[in-house]
């Protein structure tokens, strides 16, 4: 059930920002995936940053947008050109957006100067330049000197301190944050404080070595009479710690001691560490039938895989999810992307999009079975931000939203 966010510790705003008839350079992330001839599969990121680009179109802005977009390793790749972006981005914004076959230099410079109030450049891949991910001092001033103010709409890029995200703000005096990143600020920031309870954590996905950062973090925030949910193939590493038998499941049998710590800690601070109690299994990742197994005290055949939780499983994660006041969900229950062992993920999603209380979604496995769901309208907030989502609910600061909050 959809709730406003609390209040969080206030960055700039859009609002406060003269905009009138000046060159706005704002960074967005349209890091979108698409096919190898250019096609965008998935446009969210950009649709993300539609209200910020409205909002400062209306009051008059000259727009420079700018953004990365794959990895081409500091050199001009045809492959990951901007142009695609910028084509589906007009056609969203049913206006022109011009694109010049550079990142800096006279001919964008030019550009920029000739921009008209409402009107819109979008630069060439930020990558596109060797100084954008070393931050090069000389790269960051090539980009100041093409605005007279700076707007942070990429979240999802906000945990990396590239030129975009931290040189070039430090040179512009008129900076704020886009409407996209004050609201993941916002919506994350209520987990990182923790003030409501009970709450709720789902973590799931392949890897415990690549969550436990965030497990810990989460494990810090909760008290007596919260929840630690975990599924997918992380699951199955703390099954195992426990004596499962799981055949060829994926798992980390160097991580046991880890999952016996993080055990231990819940069990010591009266939280509900809830694991799988029933799993779907099959023979290998392409596998066509689940059979559904109890994972107390399970053997698994040799070829067998525990590839998704159970529907006793389901009901007992909706249960507790029922009665919270905050929710944080982050990575799939199974092999979401095989639709045999995607039953788990999207009774997840639907639980939670059913929870009375704030509920706060991120990973694309998640994200993505909240839409085939149909409930997104029914979740709080949909993090888009990917790595950024995970390190700020860590606890740390991020570059990007640093540089912002400096006088």
């Amino acid at each position: 059930m959809a709730q406003a966010p609390l209040e969080s510790p206030r960055l700039p705003s859009i609002d406060e920002l003269d905009v009138d008839n000046r060159r706005v350079f704002v960074r967005v992330d349209f890091n979108v995936p698409q096919e190898s001839d250019g096609t965008i599969r998935d446009d969210t990121r950009i649709r993300a940053a539609l209200p910020t680009i409205r909002a400062l179109q209306a009051r008059g802005a000259r727009l420079i947008l700018a953004s990365h977009l794959g990895r081409p390793k500091g050199k001009p790749n045809p492959k990951y050109s901007i142009v695609p972006v910028g084509a589906r981005l007009a056609e969203l914004l049913e206006c022109e957006v011009r694109v010049p076959d550079e990142v800096v230099g006279d001919g964008v410079t030019k550009l920029c100067l000739d921009n008209r109030a409402g009107q819109i450049v979008l630069l060439e891949n930020l990558r596109y330049h060797p100084g954008e991910e070393s931050n090069d001092p000389a790269f960051a001033q090539a980009l100041a000197n093409l605005c007279d103010a700076y707007v942070n709409d990429a979240f999802g890029a906000s945990h990396r301190a590239h030129a975009s995200i931290v040189g070039l703000p430090e040179l512009v005096r008129d900076r704020a944050a886009g409407m996209l990143l004050a609201a993941e600020v916002a919506a994350l920031g209520r987990v990182v404080a923790a003030a409501e309870h009970p709450f709720v954590a789902i973590v799931g996905g392949a890897k415990i070595s690549d969550k436990l950062p965030v497990l810990l973090a989460v494990l810090d925030r909760l008290r007596d009479g919260d929840s630690l949910v975990i599924g997918g193939a992380m699951a199955n590493t703390f099954l195992a710690a426990r004596g499962a038998e799981l055949g060829a499941s994926l798992l980390e049998g160097d991580r046991f001691s880890e999952c016996r710590s993080v055990t231990a800690k819940a069990e010591a601070r009266g939280i509900r560490l809830l694991l799988p109690v029933d799993l779907r299994i099959g023979e290998g990742l392409d596998a066509r039938a689940a059979e559904v197994v109890l994972a107390d005290d399970v053997h698994l055949p040799p070829k067998a895989m525990a590839l998704d939780i159970g529907p006793s499983t389901e009901a007992l994660f909706a249960s507790v999810l029922r009665g919270a006041a905050l929710v944080f969900w982050n990575g799939p229950m199974g092999l979401f992307e095989n639709p045999v062992f995607a039953h788990g993920t999207l009774a997840v999603a639907r639980a939670v999009a059913a929870s009375p209380g704030y509920t706060v979604v991120g990973g694309g496995d998640s994200v993505a079975a909240i839409q085939e769901s149909g409930v997104a309208d029914q979740i709080s907030h949909i993090s888009t931000g990917g790595g950024a989502s995970l390190e700020m609910i860590e606890g740390k600061v991020l570059p990007g939203v640093a540089v912002l909050l400096r006088g």
